[in-house]
């Protein structure tokens, strides 16, 4: 009875490596860190793969993945003007549903761009599907419509020309959403059984691309190129808010209770109990270089410039060193298993065993299009392109 015991409780405090789900834009809180221990890391176009399922349009969106499915977003059409959500069975891949919508927004955006960028959430009851054309979907697991909000024609000045890519956030009961453009901007947080705003928070009429991030106080951490927010998802009361010059396109990220907030350089800022403005910790240090957001682990924050993973102490910013890559990255690194996973524009990934010093333990080559971020579930990697779904794992 007592080795019974003592093998739950290594369970629930997670000291046993455990299977894991993907709920969200780098993982359901947006740690881009997975708790599992068992990954593959060598794989390529004809082996390592469980399965490969042709997707019907394009997409920057990475697949979620929780209750056994997985969902995710494409769009294709004239001007991209159809909208898909997609249903796979997680084991084999085979798909379950499909639903289409019709763009109510403007499609315009840059090239590189789609209006299948924003990732969707889930909890695995349902999804929550968010389009850069503004178009909000929330579906049951099997399908079934829930509610839909054209969010552009609830505010009709909402409006970005190069195209829409934050992600929202669930948390609790709450949607979570950055609607940061040159029209109507503002936080809001929906209810997500009805899709209708809890809470609406007004921001200024810039450009941002950037996702929240959920704090290990349950707040939820906003960040736009003038401000770093942390807003209580329940009522969308400001908790703490710092103003700087921070990045509009990588996200922040956080750990042992410090916030790392990206920009020109990184800066770690840490909240107080009752205050609101956190303290400033230090400055320095660059760890973005592109789109792709850094990750803290394990007292340490890695990041990804335009050819170079680099590794910085959490501690105060020095870099601790640098390894050459060939990018540029358009998805952010995912770490799980004291390893680090980058994925290129042209589809390789590199697999890096972290330490005092950097060991690229294998560089895997699929030959196709990367844009999205990887995704971590139940012991398989999945990567995205504008074609397929790739399930990296044991079959």
């Amino acid at each position: 009875m007592k080795t019974i015991r003592i093998v739950i409780l290594a369970l629930l405090s997670g000291s046993i490596g455990l299977a894991e789900e993907w709920g969200g834009f780098r993982g359901t809180t947006g740690s881009a860190v997975s708790n599992e221990t068992s990954l593959p890391f060598k794989w390529s176009k004809d082996e390592g793969l469980r399965y490969k399922v042709a997707l019907p349009g394009r997409g920057l969106s990475n697949p979620v993945i929780a209750g056994g499915r997985i969902y995710l977003t494409a769009c294709s059409g004239y001007r991209e003007t159809r909208l898909h959500v997609l249903c796979l069975e997680e084991q084999t891949g085979k798909q379950l549903w499909e639903r289409q919508f019709t763009a109510t927004g403007s499609t315009a955006c840059h090239p590189v761009s789609n209006m299948a960028a924003p990732t969707p959430v889930t909890d695995g009851k349902a999804v929550y599907a968010l389009f850069a054309t503004g178009d909000l979907a929330a579906l049951d697991r099997d399908g079934n419509l829930l509610w839909y909000r054209s969010l552009v024609g609830d505010y009709p000045t909402v409006s970005n020309q190069v195209g829409m890519a934050s992600s929202p956030r669930l948390v609790g009961n709450i949607v979570c959403l950055t609607m940061e453009n040159v029209g109507d901007s503002f936080l809001a947080g929906l209810d997500k059984k009805t899709g209708k705003n809890r809470w609406k928070i007004p921001r200024p009429r810039e450009i941002n691309w950037t996702t929240p991030i959920v704090l290990d106080s349950g707040l939820v951490l906003f960040q736009n190129g003038q401000e770093a927010t942390a807003v209580d998802p329940e009522t969308g009361t400001v908790r703490w808010r710092l103003k700087g010059s921070w990045s509009t396109i990588p996200s922040p990220t956080a750990g042992e209770g410090v916030v790392y907030l990206p920009g020109q350089q990184l800066k770690a800022v840490k909240p107080r109990q009752g205050s609101d403005q956190p303290d400033e910790l230090w400055e320095g240090g660059v760890v973005t270089g592109g789109y792709a957001s850094p990750v803290y682990h394990r007292g340490r924050i890695y990041g990804l410039t335009k050819n170079a993973v680099v590794c910085l102490s959490a501690s105060d910013g020095s870099e601790l060193w640098r390894e050459r890559v060939n990018g540029p990255f358009d998805g952010s690194p995912v770490i799980a298993n004291n390893k680090l996973y980058a994925v290129n524009g042209k589809g390789l990934t590199y697999v890096i065993e972290l330490g005092e010093k950097p060991t690229i333990i294998a560089r895997n080559d699929i030959a196709d299009t990367i844009q999205a971020t990887p995704a971590i579930a139940n012991g398989c990697i999945y990567l995205r392109s504008d074609k397929y779904l790739y399930c990296v794992g044991p079959k």
